[in-house]
């Protein structure tokens, strides 16, 4: 059915829908929803992330690999941090990495879907961290202004004109919300950017993923922001981050100035 249905991978997602499936029937009304384009995290209700299991349930944003690498600089840029912001959290997948490579941390999440706030929490559960719903800064505690030392946003940056292009999985079954970055796909970025220094603690660092031809533009916001900016790029994985600094004693947040290979000082 797989086959016949165009999944590339047909093999490893059945033995995936088996292993998940209690009966043949089920088995059959799963594999039913993969071939019909349901993504395959959805179907199983879960997603591979940092070498853990992290929920996913149908309309909600499905966590990429590539989101990985964002994880490796915020670890690597602050390494010592002890107040996490997971902003537009969707699954909560960053969060959850964070928090488990961490340890004990500060974890907050925040995602203007309900959908999204309730899968959160429950990938969340276990580390102590909170949820809030809400736009962006307004959803998070005020009393965590001046304290964040890492803030961690995979917002969307696919620009509204190219939402059509996107692969059925993407285009029919994830939130728009999640998706859809305005004309040049940097808005919701732009507007994190500029809010984040105010909740930045001294030496707190922001990192966003975002694509390739849309660095410069990226790093230009972050820069305008009064922000220390590098990008830094995994090739193999196709992963783009532009990670900002805020101004303050003690180096980058707390911790040595990481360069991955491929990345670039900010402008």
């Amino acid at each position: 059915m797989l086959r016949a249905a165009g999944c590339v991978f047909a093999e490893d997602e059945a033995e995936l829908i088996l292993a998940t499936a209690r009966t043949d029937r089920e088995a059959a009304a799963l594999a039913g929803r993969r071939a019909r384009g349901v993504p395959l995290e959805q179907v199983v209700g879960w997603a591979g992330f940092r070498g853990r299991r992290i929920g996913v349930v149908p309309g909600v944003f499905v966590p990429r690999r590539r989101t990985e690498f964002l994880v490796s600089q915020a670890l690597a840029q602050a390494p010592d941090a002890s107040v996490v912001v997971d902003l537009c959290c969707g699954s909560g997948a960053i969060g959850a990495a964070l928090a488990a490579e961490l340890g004990d941390v500060e974890l907050h999440a925040a995602d203007l879907d309900p959908a999204a706030v309730r899968c959160a929490r429950r990938n969340l559960a276990g580390t102590g961290g909170l949820v809030h719903t809400g736009d962006l800064f307004e959803a998070l505690p005020r009393r965590l202004r001046g304290r964040v030392d890492v803030l961690a946003a995979n917002v969307p940056y696919v620009p509204t004109g190219e939402i059509g292009l996107l692969p059925p999985e993407a285009r029919d079954h994830e939130p728009l919300v999640a998706l859809d970055g305005g004309a040049d796909g940097l808005d919701v970025l732009r507007r994190v950017a500029a809010g984040a220094p105010d909740w930045l603690a001294p030496g707190g660092c922001l990192l966003i993923e975002t694509s390739r031809r849309q660095t410069l533009a990226a790093t230009e916001a972050f820069t305008a922001a009064g922000l220390r900016t590098r990008s830094a790029v995994a090739e193999e994985e196709d992963a783009h981050v532009v990670i900002g600094v805020a101004p303050g004693p003690g180096g980058p947040a707390h911790g040595p100035r990481a360069v991955s290979p491929g990345s670039s000082p900010g402008r």
